[in-house]
């Protein structure tokens, strides 16, 4: 490392009631590095950066930024030290245009500190910050609310090097993205560290950690596992470190007594305003994975399957027989369970407990089975891994892993037929990923029919029986069991039809 850091932190250590999360740490970073940060859910990862970001303060360490210690109990202390952090959960204002949400509460003034606000200036401003990050395409005057998600992410990034930042914190930055957008972040991290900027880059994506990182550092359990130059490293043994133990498979096998069944859901024809003319089929004890660019149309698919959005024309089945959705509580009473990609606003309820969350769905929709799933709740619990400290500790304070098979539980307590997973280990550790595959097997070895969305092309191809691929709101064609990623992306992009992808 170099002789002078962008950012050293000694002895890092928090706990919250009593229990440590994170204990001794010590992390150096150098100008122009990006240094992965990587550890299971509940390692420790988003305490140190939310410490580093002013979030949070350390019952004990110190932090250094450029040869100064400093200490901070609030973010805006932070980013005045030259400490930005771009959180997986965006904090914009979607009413105001993207130079009100970069330059706010610090918008330039004419005429001394109380006179109006110079609006050319802070637009001349944003439009040099955002050329500078190879993005003059956006335009400072733009309302928030109309730019697409990297492109909000673009707007924290900007602000983030607003404050003439010397460490930037990324947290999970391409987990909402496009293989697209994922290159236009990779080409502004390269121009961030030329200009020396240190970056703290947190992801579960470990092809990402390899492509991106110098150094990386493993946390397990709050404590400081290793930190190594990323070029000594496998991602076996970064695995192994992370979890403590060789995954040597990833992906669980098909079960050799699974045989798929009956046709379990079927679509003929359908469209609205999202999707179009589409028809496919899942059957009992079968995992049908759902590929293709974001905007495609695969969410809106599996929510118009679900009663999210009517269908105008076509038609469903359920078993054979006519399935008319209209609400996603119809949906529940047909037996459709919906794990959303987005589990904090639309999977659970926050602020209330693990066994309420659990037992959510079944109350609303089937009362008369709460008693009998209240009982068999915590065996769920506990097969699935849940990490708690009890069945009454809000899911909050859960790790994200933890949340995801909270999610899974609660659909689990309507003994389900068929499940729509979008993007279901979004955020989530390898060791959580592991199990929620082995989940989607057992699920298939009780005859339920699994149909899968994901952005993660490897869990596509690892987990699917068949592939359907979408592009436009449309079914581009199918491909078989262990596809390449080659062949799903030339449909996808429409660079190959069904035949010459196959």
């Amino acid at each position: 490392m170099s002789d002078t850091h962008a950012l050293v932190a000694t002895g890092m250590t928090k706990s919250f009631f009593g229990n440590t999360v994170l204990a001794d740490l010590d992390l150096a970073l150098d100008p122009g590095e990006v240094h992965g940060l990587v550890g299971e859910n509940g390692a420790g990862k988003s305490t140190l950066m939310k410490m580093l970001a002013g979030v949070y303060t350390p019952d004990s360490g110190t932090i250094v930024v450029a040869g100064q210690e400093v200490s901070f109990s609030h973010p805006v202390q932070a980013q005045r030290a030259g400490v930005s952090t771009v959180f997986q959960e965006f904090n914009l204002l979607l009413e105001r245009t993207i130079a009100e949400n970069i330059w706010l509460g610090r918008e330039p003034r004419r005429f001394g500190a109380f006179g109006p606000i110079d609006t050319a200036r802070m637009r001349r401003d944003t439009e040099e910050l955002l050329e500078g990050l190879g993005v003059a395409g956006l335009k400072a005057g733009t309302l928030v609310r109309n730019l697409s998600v990297a492109e909000q992410q673009i707007v924290e990034i900007a602000k983030a090097v607003s404050f003439d930042a010397k460490v930037i914190q990324m947290d999970e930055p391409t987990a909402a993205l496009a293989d697209h957008e994922v290159e236009l972040l990779y080409s502004i991290i390269q121009r961030l560290t030329e200009r020396g900027v240190a970056i703290l880059y947190v992801s579960h994506r470990l092809k990402e950690i390899f492509e991106l990182c110098q150094t990386i550092t493993i946390l397990k359990d709050g404590q400081h596992v290793a930190t190594r130059p990323a070029a000594d490293l496998t991602e076996g043994e970064l695995v192994r470190l992370m979890v403590g133990r060789p995954l040597t498979q990833y992906f669980p096998d098909k079960p050799v007594d699974v045989a798929v069944g009956d046709v379990r859901l079927s679509l003929e024809g359908v469209g609205n305003a999202y999707v179009d003319d589409v028809s496919l089929e899942v059957r009992a004890g079968e995992i049908v994975g759902l590929a293709g660019l974001q905007g495609s149309g695969r969410t809106e698919l599996l929510e118009t399957v679900f009663g999210v959005h009517p269908v105008a024309r076509g038609s469903v089945s359920l078993d054979g027989a006519p399935l008319q959705v209209s609400s996603p509580r119809q949906g529940v009473r047909a037996r459709l369970a919906f794990i959303t990609e987005d589990r904090k606003a639309k999977g659970l309820a926050l602020n209330q407990s693990i066994l309420d969350n659990s037992l959510g769905v079944v109350r609303a929709v089937f009362p008369r089975r709460t008693a009998a799933a209240r009982r068999e709740m915590p065996g769920v619990l506990s097969n699935l891994e849940v990490s708690a400290h009890s069945l009454g500790q809000e899911v909050q304070f859960l790790s994200g892993g933890n949340q995801q098979k909270v999610v899974l539980a609660r659909w689990l307590s309507i003994d389900p037929l068929v499940v729509l997973m979008d993007e279901p280990t979004r955020g989530i550790d390898v060791g959580a990923k592991h199990r929620v595959y082995e989940l989607m097997r057992e699920l298939t070895r009780q005859g339920v029919a699994v149909l899968m969305v994901s952005s993660e092309l490897p869990e596509v191809i690892g987990m699917s029986d068949r592939i359907l691929v979408m592009r436009d709101g449309t079914l581009a064609g199918e491909l078989p069991a262990g596809a390449s990623e080659e062949a799903v992306l030339a449909m996808a992009t429409g660079a190959a039809t069904e035949g010459d992808a196959a």
